[in-house]
């Protein structure tokens, strides 16, 4: 494989697929939102901060000699995703979107799903411990809350913010056991969380459904229409091999 790729990353799988292409000689740029004042840097190529939205990504991929732009951003960051979907269309860029597949609820489980972070805040209103992993992006949705909310994130959370409100910096993967006594030690009655999917976040799920307390997810907002998604880093690279052999015989 051979070629230029754009992987907009900031996740796991955005680092392993660069880590890949790297290994097999691919010129890889990956781009970072910069929200993280100290994030884990993938190899090759890095450009930390926006484009500009669609009209600045378009600009720069015109001039950029890219041949195919992964989208493996989060799961919830729908602006870029939106924003790459309209760039790669106005520039004929082949766009892949990988996604880590969202949690399934097993036995046990007290899931109770919202539509936006308001709606969660919504249906947390009557318990006075809230446990708030959504990030620090979007807290002021829970401003109003009179309950205790603990909140945990990578760097400090902008308010607005809860008026009882405990602070926890902490970047995961989260062990089980660090869940369930970090649950207990905040007597925590209900975990509030974004469906980002994947391992590194997952034991507060498990650790949850033994102590019996009821968790509100919020639902992952749409894909655009028309962009191929994979599931793995694996089918990823096997995408851009086809994809951007197909460029370079054109």
């Amino acid at each position: 494989m051979t070629g230029r790729v754009l992987v907009l990353g900031g996740t796991g799988e955005a680092r392993a697929l660069a880590t890949a292409l790297v290994e097999r000689g691919v010129d890889v740029v990956s781009s970072l939102a910069g929200r993280v004042s100290d994030p884990v840097l993938p190899p090759g190529e890095v450009r930390v901060g926006g484009f500009g939205g669609a009209d600045g990504l378009a600009a720069w991929l015109g001039g950029a000699a890219v041949d195919a732009v992964v989208d493996a951003t989060h799961p919830f960051a729908a602006t870029m995703t939106a924003s790459a979907a309209a760039a790669c269309s106005r520039t004929g860029t082949p766009l892949l979107r990988l996604q880590r597949p969202g949690w399934l609820a097993g036995p046990g489980d007290d899931w109770r799903w919202a539509d936006s972070l308001e709606g969660a805040a919504a249906a947390v209103a009557g318990f006075d411990r809230v446990f708030l992993t959504t990030g620090r992006q979007g807290l002021g949705a829970f401003a109003g809350l009179t309950a205790h909310c603990l909140v945990r994130s990578v760097d400090p959370p902008d308010p607005p913010l809860p008026a009882r409100t405990t602070v926890v910096l902490a970047r995961g993967p989260f062990g089980l056991d660090d869940e369930r006594a970090l649950l207990r030690e905040h007597a925590v009655e209900v975990v509030v969380t974004k469906d980002s999917g994947g391992s590194m976040t997952a034991a507060k799920l498990t650790a949850a459904r033994e102590l019996g307390l009821p968790v509100v997810l919020v639902r992952r907002p749409p894909l655009p229409p028309g962009v191929p998604v994979v599931a793995t880093v694996a089918a990823a690279l096997a995408w851009l091999a086809e994809n951007c052999s197909r460029r370079e015989g054109s």
